[in-house]
């Protein structure tokens, strides 16, 4: 079954290991075949990848488009077990994840990242609006 892919003007996208650039008007193409496929908004670089859960998404978008992912699987289980370690609330999804990586679901894998993306930010954002947080941190910083 063929990939309807819909390009805005001068918008990227990676089909293998080649970018292609659209041209000043929208196009509407069809893949087919088995090759990786990702939007440019899809795709971070190491620079990005600036949170646990962004590297993870890194490590997995690796897999996704390199040849051999079983090569990026000791970075990846090492991430994940740091990330287990900070955050144990959020082992159902990355149980998911990597299901989804053991059967070789590699795009829906690098989905599910993007919901663990979201999810670090959550924990993120809790974690400023807990009462005390802030008169704690600015204590240590006094102290410091």
């Amino acid at each position: 079954m063929a990939l309807k892919v819909e390009l805005k003007p001068g918008e990227r996208i990676l089909i293998g290991e080649s970018v292609i650039t659209n041209g000043p008007q929208r196009t509407h193409f069809l893949i087919d075949g088995k090759s990786p496929v990702l939007r440019e908004k899809d795709i971070i670089t190491p620079a990005e990848a600036t949170s646990p859960a962004k590297r993870i998404y890194l490590v997995v978008l690796l897999m996704y488009t390199g040849r051999d992912p079983a090569a990026h699987h000791e970075t990846y289980f090492t991430l994940v077990r740091e990330f287990l370690a900070a955050a144990p609330s959020a082992a159902r999804l990355l149980a998911d994840i990597n299901n989804l990586i053991l059967t070789g679901n590699m795009y829906k894998a690098l989905r599910s990242a993007r919901q663990l993306i979201a999810y670090e930010q959550d924990l993120i954002s809790n974690e400023k609006c807990r009462p005390g947080v802030r008169k704690r941190r600015d204590s240590e910083l006094q102290s410091a």
